[in-house]
């Protein structure tokens, strides 16, 4: 039987945690998280990483592995996840579960990376720098401008996405898109795709309610004790960016949970717009 991996997808609040641990349970396989964010320990709340029970039931890689401080990339998670892949596969795992709502993650372990130009470090501090001072709104109509496709697909609340690619654009002449076309990385297991979808209107609701709990356990109190690290890649994210207003008072609390629970609408808008290309996928309606 030729070894597998199965990777189980889909927008925010979709229910993919509980939906691989069950898949996981099935095949006697750990879960392999493929979330840019939950695989930092510093961010618990906002990134609605699993609860103790079911961190319990099946082990997880790659949730609370590595900190805020340290820069984390897709082309290191390639590397990390394969190279466990491998181990676990050369342990007598014949199926492995992998589960995130990370799309260029996902594209990185079934693909593989497209050679994008190594960093200009002193244009990306310009960027950042107008992130910090412009916010992303403004860095994102350059992109809209240089690059559309680019913009139409990628997270365009993720200032740090936002800066690499326009990054990539000024310093190529080229779109950041247009990189995104060598071809498919040979790998030696097999891959399948699940997507979950459910209705809007109930996905809308779940997010919604995801929010108000968030805030319930205390994700003022998280982003508060982040304060430090605000300025880094991994901040610059629905659910932190908005509480940082709040504590600087630009906004109320009501606005700021408000602003997150858009922002995370938005977000999953993104998040099957940029799947809905992938006709590997095998979607599920929960």
């Amino acid at each position: 039987m030729q070894r597998k991996l199965v990777i189980i997808l889909g927008p925010t609040a979709v229910g993919k945690t509980d939906f691989s641990i069950k898949e996981a349970l099935k095949y006697g396989s750990p879960v392999i998280s493929c979330d840019s964010r939950q695989i930092f320990r510093e961010m618990t709340i906002g990134t609605a990483v699993p609860s103790e029970e079911q961190l319990a039931e099946v082990k997880h890689y790659f949730i609370h592995s590595h900190s805020v401080t340290g820069p984390y990339s897709a082309g290191r998670y390639e590397t990390d996840a394969l190279a466990l892949i491998r181990s676990l596969f050369d342990k007598g795992h014949e199926t492995l579960v992998m589960a995130g709502g990370s799309g260029f993650y996902i594209d990185a372990v079934c693909c593989g990376l497209d050679d994008f130009p190594p960093a200009d470090e002193e244009l990306r501090a310009t960027l950042t720098e107008r992130l910090r001072t412009e916010g992303v709104e403004s860095l994102r109509l350059d992109l809209k401008r240089l690059d559309p496709e680019s913009y139409r697909t990628i997270d365009i609340a993720n200032g740090r996405r936002v800066v690499r690619a326009l990054e990539v654009c000024l310093m190529t002449g080229r779109p950041f898109s247009s990189f995104k076309t060598c071809p498919r990385k040979h790998r030696d297991f097999g891959i399948e795709k699940i997507g979950l979808v459910r209705p809007r209107a109930e996905l809308y609701d779940r997010i919604d309610r995801r929010v108000l709990q968030m805030i319930d356990d205390g994700l003022v109190d998280e982003v508060s004790g982040l304060v430090r690290y605000r300025a880094l890649p991994a901040l610059q994210t629905v659910g932190y960016k908005e509480v940082f207003q709040y504590l600087d008072g630009e906004i109320t609390l009501d606005r700021a949970v408000s602003l997150i629970q858009r922002n995370t609408r938005h977000y999953a808008k993104r998040q099957l717009s940029y799947w809905n290309r992938d006709k590997e996928i095998r979607w599920l309606e929960l």
